[in-house]
């Protein structure tokens, strides 16, 4: 398997054990703690480089129409805040606002930025599984709407002069 696989696999192991361990702690020393877990994450670039979330999104991810659980950066800041500040908040969050496919985010990219070249074909995916941002939504968090989100994503990227 390619090495970028076993990367991610690890990334996302070593982040739930460092969770699992915080949890642990708090049980035993009284600590609340409370985790958001963010998705797929867009929107405008908070640094003058690109991340690889924003360059997934400016490749438009390999032409496989592959299902994202994608959130706004501004959204995922959102909830950390009312994770933060509200007393009723514990355990784990799960942060996604929309689910779509690659082949969605190009159709709606292609109404708003029609002067860009975009894909043609998808290879279909077979993946199709269902996250909730439930419980975090009942702490009061409002997603902002995905066409908004991919709009100031762009925007920035021209912005930034990484889309020229």
């Amino acid at each position: 398997m390619a090495l970028s696989f076993w990367c991610r696999i690890g990334y996302c192991l070593s982040k739930t054990e460092a969770e699992s361990m915080a949890f642990e702690y708090a049980r035993g020393s009284g600590l609340d703690v409370v985790t958001v877990c963010p998705t797929f994450i867009l929107g405008p670039l908070l640094q003058p480089t690109v991340n690889s979330s924003s360059l997934a999104l400016i490749r438009l991810l390999k032409m496989e129409n592959k299902l994202l659980h994608i959130v706004d950066v501004r959204d995922v800041v959102d909830s950390l805040l009312l994770a933060y500040e509200k007393p009723e908040a514990e355990g784990r969050y799960i942060c996604t606002a929309h689910r779509a496919r690659n082949k969605d985010l190009v159709e709606k990219s292609r109404m708003t930025y029609p002067e860009y070249s975009y894909p043609e074909g998808f290879t279909q995916t077979a993946e199709d599984f269902t996250l909730s941002s439930e419980k975090l939504q009942r702490l009061g968090w409002h997603p902002r709407p995905l066409e908004e989100t991919l709009v100031d994503s762009v925007e920035s990227y021209k912005k930034a002069g990484i889309l020229e």
